[in-house]
């Protein structure tokens, strides 16, 4: 382990050992930890540490024969892609990062407490155990995981070419189909405060985590002005006693129909031309939030215990977005308006023969860990189906 790991490994150990674990928390995105931009030291740095040496391999080489599959990302999607090519005698490869961007293996889900909304968990799990939970069974059916970040691809001609960040200049390891799982990271203002009391009050998901304790029966906050902000400030409702929307403009971007429901419901109530400047708390959780009118630059504090970002989602897709077309600027696969992979419709494929897409990085719409999970579980029959044609 190279000195800069072990420290980023002890920093880590260390916000686990301090983190509360008493606010039943749950946020269960499938945001994956390669090319995650969130600035910050996570607890699933324990995730590599917490496995046996020998189904852990930190240092990669490559190699002359292609291997049969490459997973690129470690979350749900990712690894349940591997479990089931592990199980199908084709010897995955996964490439999980390590402190890509500041996050580790295993991605947002890692960063949560209680994870209540994932299937044969009653009493919940905690997201840090979860991931292990993943890692574990990719490792025990034979998984070889590699705890480094592809910085860069070749999908121009098979065998696919990819690099391990930092080893831009060794050669390439070489791979007959890709997975690419890298996962979304939800866009954050960056605020004063907001590294204080993110996962403790502010969060980038209301269907994750509007139910748990400390939001029930306490005002929340809701920034974003399109179906989405719209969607979660409704959804909140349900637990919260009033939801405040915050709007940068003097409209809503929203379509009609969610519009009209937004304005609709009398537990809402839009604050126009409105946008949160700073979070304010106890040090524990969030307490309030100062406010800026975009018109007249006036502030003024606003009493919510959750503050809710609904101003979309960033897909992982760096890897790709350059190296394709004539000049080499291009994107090496088809992406839509916003960067997501395209996929062909009920399927994992890309635009790319030999390469899938899997969980977030792909999805727009759900970007849960359940429904990563399943495309991962897509994306690894598509591509067991597909070496087998090509043999």
């Amino acid at each position: 382990m190279t000195a800069v790991a072990h420290v980023g490994r002890q920093l880590a150990l260390r916000w686990v050992e301090t983190r509360p674990t008493w606010l039943g928390y749950a946020t269960s995105h499938a945001l994956q930890a390669v090319n995650f931009i969130t600035p910050r030291v996570t607890a699933s740095a324990v995730c590599a540490s917490s496995l046996p040496s020998t189904r852990l391999s930190s240092t990669s080489t490559a190699s002359a024969a292609p291997h049969p599959c490459v997973v690129v990302g470690s979350g749900p999607a990712g690894h349940t892609a591997a479990i089931y090519l592990a199980r199908a005698n084709l010897e995955p490869v996964l490439y999980e990062g390590y402190m890509a961007g500041g996050i580790a293996p295993g991605g947002q889900l890692t960063t949560t407490t209680d994870v209540e909304n994932y299937p044969g968990f009653p009493e919940g799990i905690s997201g840090t155990d979860l991931m292990d939970r993943f890692r574990q069974q990719s490792a025990r059916f034979g998984t070889k995981i590699h705890t480094e970040t592809i910085s860069k691809v070749d999908l121009s001609s098979r065998p696919f070419k990819l690099w391990v960040e930092n080893k831009e200049d060794q050669e390439p390891i070489l791979a007959r189909s890709v997975i690419i799982a890298t996962g979304a990271t939800a866009k954050r203002m960056r605020i004063p405060g907001e590294e204080t009391y993110w996962q403790a009050g502010i969060s980038a998901c209301a269907v994750c985590d509007g139910a748990v304790p400390i939001f029930r029966r306490k005002p929340l906050a809701v920034v974003g002005g399109g179906d989405s902000a719209a969607e979660e400030a409704t959804f909140l409702t349900k637990y919260a006693s009033k939801v405040y929307v915050l709007v940068r403009r003097d409209k809503l971007r929203a379509s009609k129909t969610m519009a009209d429901r937004l304005l609709r419901n009398p537990k809402i109530e839009v604050l126009w031309n409105t946008v949160p400047i700073e979070a304010k708390g106890d040090g524990k959780l969030l307490k309030s939030l100062i406010l800026k009118d975009t018109k007249t630059s006036e502030t003024r504090e606003l009493p919510v215990n959750g503050l809710f970002y609904a101003i979309g989602h960033t897909p992982n897709t760096g890897i790709v977005a350059t190296g394709g077309g004539p000049d080499g600027r291009g994107p090496q696969l088809q992406l839509d308006r916003d960067g997501y992979i395209i996929t062909k419709p009920g399927t994992s494929l890309t635009s790319r023969e030999g390469v899938f897409a899997a969980g977030d990085v792909q999805d727009r719409r759900y970007r849960q860990a359940v429904t990563a999970a399943g495309s991962g579980c897509m994306a690894a029959l598509d591509c067991e189906r597909w070496l087998e044609e090509e043999q």
